[in-house]
């Protein structure tokens, strides 16, 4: 892959933003997408919108956690090898400090924070966040009545359980296939083809974290953890739900490492904090090797997400410039938005569940579309909201 011309003092913005992303980005991946583009699209404008799509796109074609892997395509698009380092650790860092600390709690002390309160607010501010960015990639994206028509038809699959990596496989076969029809009616003309949009398909739960004994964990080495979640972070497509099965068949199962309870909270906790959900990683390895534990475990589940954007950046160029395989692509990314469709239809009925957090969803897109305030200050602004409420309501 060829790295982009350096830009002045690109490093330490790239730092700058995805540090405060991964301190604030909370609600899963499709949050995290929307406030990339909230924040390197609209704000800064690194990239078109149509650039911002593709590479959304792209992560769907590999595995790992596809938002990290958004943000280390963008650091390399802003600032080259050294820039795509700096976005993936810079995003990773502050989830994985915080899950840390969490897990040196929980070993000590035996049992969880409460976050209720915490996410109370926040999770208003989330939908809205996400809401709009459905709007803006959706009028990129679905510019096409054909294109349209394939995203209704995967939100449909996907309300009705369908596997997301099957919906995303028979969207693209679907735009293929119309694409290469028109070809063959015109000849040898050239395929139009209108721009992309994709979307994480994962999922987050949305409840509180459950407190809970933390019983003994066996004591392992770094070296074994990080071989472990090596293997997972290279093998794992789909959603959170698809990390919880990965680890109850090594963790629980296959080597006894972990109890139900513990892996149940470590999966509460990557879901509750900012940031990638795989640093649950973070909170298995502290349980199991402490400090030097949860850096082996971090560092296993996130360096495949290094190499896989390496060697597929390329590709994200080469498929857009063939009609065909563009065409398809384009599919994937009409599915991906309808798959984060549905997940915030999903998420959205679990937070807006009385009066005071329909307003602040309210307020917080008022804010966002009127005013344009920074998403990351409307999500630290929820969460406080939602802690004072919560507590008066406790007193009350």
């Amino acid at each position: 892959m060829k790295a982009p011309p350096p830009r002045e003092g690109a490093l330490g913005e790239i730092a700058r933003v995805f540090l405060r992303l991964g301190t604030t980005a909370f609600g899963g991946p499709a949050a995290h997408v929307a406030m990339m583009e909230e924040e390197v699209v609209r704000r800064r404008a690194w990239l078109p919108r149509e650039d911002f799509l593709d590479y959304l796109g792209a992560t769907n074609l590999i595995p790992g956690p596809n938002s990290t892997e958004l943000a280390i395509h963008l650091g390399f698009r802003r600032g080259g090898w050294p820039g795509l380092l700096v976005a993936g650790a810079c995003f990773i860092a502050p989830a994985a400090l915080i899950v840390g600390a969490l897990a040196a709690a929980y070993v000590r002390y035996g049992s969880l924070p409460q976050a209720a309160g915490v996410l109370y607010g926040i999770e208003p501010v989330v939908i809205a966040v996400v809401l709009q960015a459905l709007w803006g990639l959706g009028r990129t994206a679905l510019r096409t009545r054909r294109l349209l028509l394939v995203g209704v038809g995967a939100a449909l699959l996907a309300a009705l359980g369908v596997d997301e990596l099957l919906v995303l496989a028979l969207a693209a076969a679907a735009t293929l296939l119309d694409a290469w029809i028109r070809r063959e009616e015109k000849g040898a003309g050239s395929v139009p083809r209108p721009l992309a949009v994709p979307v994480l398909p994962w999922t987050r739960g949305a409840g509180a974290v459950a407190a809970a004994a933390a019983p003994t964990a066996v004591p392992v080495g770094p070296w074994p953890l990080f071989a472990v979640f090596l293997k997972i972070g290279s093998v794992l497509f789909g959603s959170g739900y698809v990390l919880l099965a990965f680890l109850r068949s090594d963790l629980v199962e296959r080597l006894g490492w972990l109890t139900e309870r513990q892996l149940l909270d470590a999966v509460a906790i990557g879901q509750v904090t900012p940031g990638p959900v795989f640093t649950t990683a973070t909170f298995v390895g502290y349980l199991l090797g402490g400090p030097a534990g949860a850096a082996a475990a971090t560092l296993g589940i996130f360096l495949p997400a290094f190499v896989f954007v390496a060697l597929s950046g390329p590709l994200v160029a080469r498929i857009r410039a063939s009609p065909l395989a563009g065409a398809a692509l384009d599919g994937i990314n009409a599915a991906s938005l309808a798959l984060m469709a549905v997940v915030t239809w999903t998420l959205g009925r679990a937070a807006l569940v009385d009066l005071p957090t329909v307003a602040l969803a309210v307020v917080a897109a008022v804010l966002l579309v009127r005013y344009r305030v920074n998403s990351a200050w409307l999500v630290l602004g929820g969460g406080v909201l939602g802690t004072a409420w919560t507590l008066l309501g406790s007193r009350g």
